[in-house]
């Protein structure tokens, strides 16, 4: 039996995940930046934000990180 693993979207590149983008950062280094700046760059509270992702669908990182990200 193949395993699957929950975090896919995490490691792909923003440009390969979302139409929309043309960054080659990936989804995981997007969302760390993202919380990094909206806390005054407070390590504890980013790691908290990111973590919550480890735990959802690829496709629920998909749409809440746009929600977040989408210029």
């Amino acid at each position: 039996m193949a395993t699957v693993e929950k975090t896919k979207v995490l490691d792909e590149k923003m440009c390969d995940v979302f139409e929309w983008s043309d960054s080659k950062m990936p989804v995981r280094d997007a969302l760390w930046d993202h919380f990094m700046d909206g806390n005054n760059h407070d390590t504890d509270k980013t790691s908290a934000e990111v973590a919550k992702y480890m735990d959802m669908s690829d496709d629920d990182v998909k749409t809440n990180a746009e929600k977040l990200l989408k210029a």
